[in-house]
């Protein structure tokens, strides 16, 4: 795909971005619904995918911006495609061996994103794209998520019932080399974070290396820390 460069001015609400583009203002399409306020600040460099769609709103989407020197990548469907690929490639040693893989699987009232299954057993995959870090971690969420939350009570209440269950953390940020819940933006999440691992939710961490040429998979799991970082 063939970027443009932008310069980002401004973000009116969390859907569209405001970005200099040549000399001109264009409002882009941003696919985060998260704040990301400490990547898109002012004149940060962003790089965005042009539509050709008439009907279109916004004739951009803005798919990543430079953070500490690095590309990261702020399209955050993009994460659940990524790690569903890396399954079906066998890139993830933690979750091979799987006949069946599925993309979303609605499970009472929630839908989780990924289902596997071979003749043994069953697994649901939760993934969660992470962009935020803070120092050299990887802080997930970056504004408070009852969504997220309510996932992982669906993982819990899953796993209580025998069946495997998985949350993914993917680090989109090249800089982040391991995992922390994000306890001061949200106590909840991290809270059940924590319930959901002593009940044996499983959690798993890798990351991303960004180009304007691709995303990349990096085949190696990373550390995590649970507890609340202390000052």
């Amino acid at each position: 795909m063939d970027y443009v460069k932008g310069i980002f001015k401004n973000r009116p609400n969390r859907f569209v971005a405001e970005v200099e583009v040549d000399g001109n203002i264009e409002i882009a399409h941003v696919p985060n619904t998260g704040r990301c306020k400490e990547l898109l600040v002012d004149d940060a460099e962003v790089y965005l995918a042009p539509s050709d769609n008439p009907n279109r709103k916004t004739k951009f989407t803005l798919h990543f911006v430079v953070n500490r020197n690095e590309l990261v990548s702020l399209y955050s469907q993009e994460a659940n495609r990524i790690v569903y690929e890396a399954i079906e490639n066998n890139q993830i040693k933690e979750l091979s061996g799987y006949s069946i893989l599925q993309r979303e699987k609605t499970i009472d009232n929630s839908r989780i994103d990924i289902y596997l299954a071979n003749e043994n057993e069953e697994c649901y995959v939760e993934v969660k794209g992470v962009t935020l870090i803070i120092d050299d971690e990887a802080r997930f969420p970056d504004a408070p998520t009852e969504r997220g939350t309510k996932h992982l009570k669906e993982l819990i209440k899953l796993k209580k019932q025998g069946i495997r269950t998985v949350v993914f953390f993917l680090i989109q940020h090249p800089a982040g080399d391991k995992f922390r819940p994000n306890w001061d933006n949200d106590p909840k999440f991290s809270k059940t974070l924590n319930e959901a691992h002593d009940a044996g939710v499983e959690i798993l961490v890798y990351k991303t290396e960004n180009t304007l040429d691709g995303i990349n998979f990096v085949e190696r799991s990373l550390e995590f820390e649970l507890s609340k970082k202390e000052d």
